[in-house]
């Protein structure tokens, strides 16, 4: 009988563990994780409709979308926390997407036209670079 609770009572610790390691996996998945700071891309290195988007947002535009320059929420918490109104977002074109598509840039400052900086995501905000300052700007 002792063998078979000392038996039971391992395979319930067992039980019990992996059912809570499993809940924290969960909780892991679901916990918000800051843009590491070695994601960044230079400019060069964007798409070239990144790069023409970049250039409407330091010029004011004008923006192809009416939801360009529209306050940017960072419910994903993958930016740096901000005020709300800091980030603004705009449509990066997708060749042969008949839709905005699922690339953004969004930039934070003020003013708008004159961002501290911005990110770039080409998967609909699951992922950001944060775009390398070019020189004079």
């Amino acid at each position: 009988m002792l063998s078979w609770l000392t038996r039971s009572g391992a395979s319930a610790v067992a039980t019990a563990l992996l059912l809570s390691g499993l809940a924290g996996t969960a909780q892991a998945k679901e916990a918000p994780t800051a843009t590491p700071a070695s994601a960044e891309i230079s400019l060069s290195e964007l798409p070239v409709q990144a790069q023409e988007t970049h250039r409407l947002v330091f010029t004011g535009g004008p923006f192809p979308y009416a939801k360009d320059g529209a306050v940017f929420g960072n419910r994903e918490r993958l930016l740096p926390r901000k005020a709300r109104g800091f980030y603004r977002e705009y449509t990066v074109k997708t060749p042969g997407a008949r839709n905005r598509g699922a690339r953004r840039l969004v930039c934070g400052g003020m003013p708008p036209s004159a961002p501290e900086v911005c990110y770039y995501t080409a998967d609909h905000y699951a992922s950001f670079q944060r775009i390398r300052a070019a020189a004079g700007r």
